[in-house]
């Protein structure tokens, strides 16, 4: 009897398993964050009127960054 009370003892405070529980929650919650930014990247992709050109982008920005200067 004395030896079940110690298996029950030990087996209802052996937390070993806990740290690896935690650590699969938590990169299911990324995942799952990252699927929902995928989505509303895409759906933000498919509904642009122009399509993006990193070149242009780039050259927009620089001459909004010169045009602040002279302003300034």
């Amino acid at each position: 009897m004395v030896r079940k009370m110690n298996f029950y003892k030990k087996f209802n405070d052996d937390n070993s398993g806990q740290g690896a529980a935690e650590y699969i929650l938590l990169f299911g919650g990324v995942i799952v964050i990252a699927l929902l930014a995928l989505t509303i990247y895409r759906s933000y992709m498919e509904t642009s009127d122009k399509s993006l050109k990193a070149k242009d982008d780039i050259i927009d920005v620089r001459n909004t960054i010169l045009d602040n200067r002279t302003h300034v």
